[in-house]
């Protein structure tokens, strides 16, 4: 059996003070999180003991090759529900805690723009008159630099490497088409486009590789599981957008949740693409979805035609288990099917349920309308103002609010997200630890937790296995220990 796909999502968000003549992004990130991390809760610490991002999955380290960069001094906190908030070099981060399944890490992926909002609102507070801070959910900045929106999967580690890049190289490159953001234009010195797919696709310049942040790989081998890491992989995701539609961050987690479960289950024949690099680029700047890319066997596809294929042999390996499909994966696959069929008649009747589409259809009526070219600066203006954090003031928010683009999640549930735990994953005692002993506590990280109740040395608690912490396992405990003492001393029973 496959291992649960455990999840998550990293988003690191674009930021702007309007009116700040010397604008410096990394101490405005630093007052985004502080803000709210002095209003909202003790702060908490990260551990950074275990961190081990140069860690190649292939067991080397290609020349030219450099482990992202770990910024120990900058802010850097844990949230009570079970999240990471944090200055990645020049931008805020939100990292959702691990959570069982995609529905849920999309509850908790929206949950993390409700911090980054009312970071926002706490922040200007102490700006000047006449200054604004903005905190826009994109991929770059219209400068040529880019920033990430990273997923993470739980693997098993007995799986070969090789199978793994074989078949995600195929399904990343095309999953664009389901999940990607949209963008007006083109950047990083690529071909002029008038509006695509993808926002990042312009991009990446490898297959597979190491680095996050230059020659973006589209299959990353960081092997760093914040697990145990003779049973797990932790499969680092960097070629996805940052998604403002449910649906879209649902279909995304839900689809690679599949097709690894499939991976790691079955010994299936990968479909290859002959140059996935160019393909994703090819895929990205074709909003009609129709251009064929070269497969290995000399055939040529659509993206659209290769994610059918991807749901084909997902559809086989669900209804050839002993079990059956569950009704989380038979809710992705349904989904799954009625927008690649969407996508293959006209990806426009997406309109309204994905991001790209969306932007396209909102974009282009616009221009329409004003008689407006392509490289029309307000066009540019739109696409930012859509994944503007602001419920007020975003694009995406106000479309939502009046029915336009769909939603799927509940919306108390969402508010709930912000400071409460998944139930299900180990995020429920680090959460719950935070929320009852922040006193105790010194410093967390995704595997353990660090404990100071006043004894000659610290405790630390370690926490290898993300399916354990959950509430059934550990609630009636934590409800017992009104203090980390008696909770380390019962632990240590």
């Amino acid at each position: 059996m496959a291992f649960p796909k455990i999840c998550g999502i990293e988003t690191e968000f674009g930021i702007v003070v309007v009116g700040q003549e010397e604008f410096n992004p990394v101490i405005a990130s630093s007052l985004l999180i502080n803000s709210y991390a002095n209003t909202e809760m003790r702060r908490v610490r990260w551990d950074f003991d275990d961190e081990s991002p140069g860690r190649d999955a292939r067991g080397f380290t290609t020349d030219g090759a450099a482990p992202p960069e770990i910024e120990t001094h900058l802010v850097n906190v844990v949230l009570t529900n079970g999240a990471r908030y944090y200055v990645d070099h020049a931008h805020p981060e939100y990292s959702s805690p691990e959570c069982a399944d995609a529905l849920e890490a999309t509850l908790f992926d929206k949950a993390g723009e409700q911090v980054v909002a009312a970071s926002v609102q706490a922040a200007q507070r102490t700006l000047t008159e006449g200054q604004r801070l903005i905190v826009y959910k994109n991929n770059s900045d219209g400068k040529g630099n880019s920033y990430g929106c990273h997923e993470n999967y739980l693997i098993d580690r007995r799986v070969p490497f090789g199978r793994v890049v074989d078949h995600m190289l195929t399904f990343l490159t095309t999953r664009q088409v389901v999940c990607g953001a949209g963008k007006v234009g083109s950047e990083h010195n690529r071909p002029d486009c008038d509006f695509q797919v993808s926002a990042r696709a312009d991009f990446f310049e490898e297959e597979v590789g190491l680095e996050t942040t230059l020659k973006r790989p589209i299959v990353n081998t960081r092997d760093e599981p914040h697990s145990d890491p003779s049973r797990y992989r932790r499969l680092h995701v960097i070629v996805g957008d940052a998604n403002m539609s449910e649906v879209a961050t649902w279909l995304k987690l839900g689809t690679t949740s599949l097709v690894l479960a499939m991976v790691e289950e079955t010994d299936i024949e990968s479909l290859r693409l002959l140059n996935p690099v160019a393909s994703l680029l090819e895929i990205s700047h074709d909003p009609t979805c129709t251009r064929l890319v070269q497969c290995h066997d000399g055939s040529r596809m659509t993206a659209v035609e290769v994610q059918w294929d991807y749901f084909d042999k997902v559809r086989k390996y669900l209804d050839g288990r002993d079990s059956g499909p569950d009704a989380a994966a038979e809710a992705i696959m349904d989904r799954w099917e009625q927008v690649l069929n969407a996508l293959e008649d006209d990806p426009m009747r997406l309109d309204g349920v994905l991001d790209w589409p969306t932007k396209y259809g909102l974009v282009d009526a616009y221009r329409e309308r004003g008689g407006l070219e392509w490289s029309d600066p307000k066009l540019r203006l739109i696409d930012l103002q859509y994944h503007d954090v602001r419920p007020d003031k975003g694009v995406a928010y106000k479309l939502m609010a009046s029915g336009r683009l769909e939603t799927i999640l509940d919306r108390q549930k969402v508010a709930e997200a912000v400071t409460e735990p998944p139930e299900d994953t180990r995020a429920y005692f680090r959460g719950r630890c935070l929320a009852r002993y922040a006193d105790a506590i010194v410093a967390a990280n995704w595997d353990s937790i660090v404990f100071d109740t006043g004894d000659e040395s610290l405790r630390r608690v370690p926490m290898l296995e993300p399916a354990r912490g959950t509430r059934p396992l550990v609630g009636d405990l934590l409800d017992r220990c009104s203090t980390a003492t008696e909770l380390l001393a019962a632990l240590g029973k």
